[in-house]
């Protein structure tokens, strides 16, 4: 059998990381998956397969039913994975140099403690209301890993939710308590289970369609369990731990010693006094120009993840739109006085007013957190930096880009993939799947129901917003978690409804912040829930997991996850001193930070005067033209010359950074292209026999060794006066806290 293939030989897991690059037609690669058409042609073939061929090339047509998925292993392993990348993520997202520990890390780490689990646990079987169990089933398996995966998929992102409650907690000074809270996030995340089931029919079943992200993962299952040996000096499992201890052991110098490894601007150093040197060089102010990092922990950062991740070619795009952006644009209208920017900072998520000081909310609030127009006629508009301005209008020009963009490279794949999902005969997969119970519809609707009402009540009871908003912001992925499902499904691309929904509820609530954000999580969030829960149901499919198994590995992955991580927040906004201003240093929360400036914006101030025709800032609504019109002259020149190398350039990568620009600090983008440079040009394409074996165990590797020497410092020196020398600085531009124009 398999299972015992890979027990055998525990580490030769390694074609998958090949076939994910190989050649520039990754895996990662949708211009592979949605040309491929059906093959019908072969019709003599002795063994039915999948009529697509990059199906075929990654997921096994055969099924041992007789495979135990639920076990003891997969409840213990799945929990503790669950509950550790739920801590670790919510931890580190409160901190200024943010991290995101991915499902990579389970793949790798849960393998070797399965096979252990399945040498020492005894085989004695129980008998517990009448079902007998056992604590070991016999070889660890295929699909009891694959199960562990998706139980600590479900924490690899921190949930939204959380960002409401700190930001209503630390910067609108009303807790919301623990109770409410965790009702919230529970509802916001459970709920889109049922939008999730109910679009089965149309975007899990159909082979059409295709998921192409999760062939990645099947293959990488694949070969952890049939083996494939390319031999190697050292197993995977052992790089990992050497650089797992590697990592650990080198945080402590920039994470404690020599902070300032982290932010090497050369700019600063050689004019430490010129104001636009320490504009161009700075991180946290400025836009990161020559500033270097040897701290992990910039360079695989939660917004751009590892650079082993990421194929070259799609590093290239999103870092020459980084350049465009940050390097081109920012300067460009910055110091010619755009909007009178230049009595602020260049770049940060903080607010102001027309004189360059920071905007006080409270100084325009009423009493129960609602815009006083007539306090905030007296105080002065809001104001905000160029470079924040700029991004909300590439905002608005990415959506309108991708859109197009699939359209033209993908809109003749994607109506014929609708029509033969309607159409085409069941496939081998979805035959092989029927030998197991199907979640009934009901249990789908009456997790719905329980949240849904859940929901209103949370939302009426704690002052959230009016029950009603509740069944509009719930109306709205009813609407398009299937369209805009069918596109992922073909294209990797999923188009956001974050903009939608602050438009939405920014116009028909304008003065209400915590309605705004409240809202975005419903008509966002459960959307985007419900098509990573399909996801997983995909490749749950494709790995013939029975479906009822999957179904309570998620909730119960969710469920986990919301607890941990609403315990994380409450225990680190509870203890840490100064927790999100800059004196808290390394909990400076700056992604929460930018949240709160984004509900000061669209919810308290609204749209109507940020983005009206009267606001200084409506021209960048207009951008959406240029979003709109980007894609065009690349299509129409690769239609003529297919083989250029302008068939490289995919326009909706270009706006991935201005996504996370602001909160992420600058130089981060510029640090990660330099890894992906060395990682997956250099590394690859001369070694690439070793990149195949190693490069995820290394990723994996430095990206937990970093993970848990963080949380060892912070306990270690929590109360640890570190002496304070040049090295222990990491504020060497400090001009760039200050507008050009507003020097001290």
């Amino acid at each position: 059998m398999a299972d015992t293939q890979g027990a055998r030989h525990i580490d030769d897991f390694v074609e998958s990381p090949q076939q994910q690059y190989s050649g520039g037609t990754q895996y990662h690669d949708v211009e592979k998956y949605v040309d491929q058409k059906p093959d019908f042609a072969n019709e003599a073939e002795e063994e039915e397969d999948s009529p697509f061929e990059m199906v075929r090339a990654a997921v096994s047509n055969k099924d041992n039913s007789d495979l135990p998925c639920l076990t003891f292993r997969s409840w213990v392993l799945g929990i503790i994975f669950c509950a550790g990348l739920a801590f670790v993520n919510q931890f580190y997202w409160f901190r200024e140099n943010s991290i995101s520990l991915g499902g990579y890390v389970v793949q790798l780490l849960s393998f070797p403690l399965g096979y252990l689990m399945a040498l020492v646990l005894p085989k004695t079987r129980f008998r517990t209301f009448g079902w007998e169990w056992t604590l070991n089933p016999g070889p660890f398996n295929i699909k009891e890993h694959v199960i562990i995966s998706i139980f600590a998929g479900t924490s690899v992102s921190t949930a939204y939710g959380i960002d409401v409650v700190t930001i209503k907690k630390m910067w609108y000074k009303s807790e919301l308590g623990f109770g409410p809270s965790i009702l919230f996030i529970l509802t916001s995340q459970v709920m889109g289970y049922s939008f999730a089931g109910l679009s089965r029919k149309f975007l899990v079943y159909p082979a059409a369609m295709i998921w192409p992200v999760n062939l990645v993962s099947v293959t990488l299952f694949r070969t952890f369990h049939e083996v494939q040996t390319l031999g190697g000096r050292f197993t995977r499992t052992q790089v990992f731990w050497m650089c797992f201890v590697g990592s650990f052991l080198w945080y402590f110098i920039p994470g404690v010693i020599f902070p300032a490894l982290g932010f090497l601007s050369i700019l600063c150093f050689i004019a430490p006094n010129n104001v636009i040197a320490n504009q161009l060089g700075d991180a946290f102010h400025g836009v990161g120009m020559l500033n270097f990092s040897f701290d992990w922990s910039y360079i695989s950062s939660a917004y751009t993840q590892s650079p082993i991740a990421i194929p070259w070619i799609y590093a290239c795009n999103v870092f020459a739109g980084f350049v465009m952006i940050m390097w081109i644009a920012t300067p460009i209208g910055y110091y010619k006085n755009t909007w009178n920017t230049g009595i602020m900072p260049m770049y940060t998520a903080s607010l102001y007013r027309t004189n360059g000081s920071r905007f006080d909310i409270h100084e325009v609030m009423t009493p129960d957190s609602m815009l006083d127009k007539e306090k905030y006629d007296s105080y002065g508009p809001l104001r905000m930096t160029f470079t924040f301005a700029l991004t909300y209008g590439l905002g608005f020009a990415g959506l309108i880009n991708l859109i197009v963009y699939v359209a033209l490279y993908y809109g003749k794949d994607i109506v014929q993939r609708v029509r033969q999902a309607r159409t085409m005969d069941e496939d081998i997969h979805l035959k092989l799947m029927r030998k197991y119970k199907e979640v009934p519809h009901w249990w789908y609707m009456i997790t719905f129901v329980i949240t849904f009402v859940l929901a209103i009540v949370t939302c009426q009871v704690y002052h959230l917003m009016p029950w009603y908003w509740v069944i509009v912001g719930t109306a709205l992925p009813f609407i398009f978690t299937i369209p805009i499902g069918i596109i992922q499904a073909l294209s990797n691309q999923q188009p956001g409804l974050n903009i939608i929904t602050e438009f939405i509820i920014g116009y028909a609530r304008p003065g209400d912040p915590i309605a705004n954000v409240t809202f975005k999580v419903y008509g966002y969030i459960t959307m985007a829930q419900a098509l990573s829960l399909v996801g997983d149901q995909k490749l749950g499919h494709y790995m013939k997991i029975p479906p009822r198994h999957l179904f309570i590995a998620q909730l119960v992955g969710t469920i986990i996850c919301g607890f941990v991580q609403l315990g994380v927040a409450f225990w680190l906004m509870n203890t840490v001193e100064n927790m999100c201003t800059p004196e808290g240093a390394p909990f400076t929360c700056i992604q929460a930070n930018t949240f709160f400036s984004a509900s000061v914006i669209w919810g308290l101030v609204g749209p109507e005067r940020m983005f009206g025709s009267s606001s200084p800032y409506h021209p960048t609504l207009y951008l959406f033209i240029f979003g709109l019109l980007l894609p065009l002259p690349f299509w129409l020149y690769t239609r003529k010359f297919p083989n250029s190398w302008v068939k490289h350039i995919h326009t909706p990568l270009l706006f991935i950074a201005s996504g996370y620009m602001p909160p992420a600090p600058s130089h981060v983008y510029t640090n990660w292209f330099i890894g992906c440079f060395f990682f997956n040009y250099l590394w690859h394409k001369y070694r690439n026999a070793q990149w195949s074996r190693y490069a995820f165990a290394l990723s994996a590797g430095l990206d937990s060794g970093l993970a848990i020497s963080g949380i060892i410092i912070y306990f270690i020196f929590m109360n640890v006066k570190i002496p304070d020398w040049w090295g222990s600085n990491t504020q060497h531009c400090p001009l760039a806290a200050y507008g050009y124009l507003s020097q001290p």
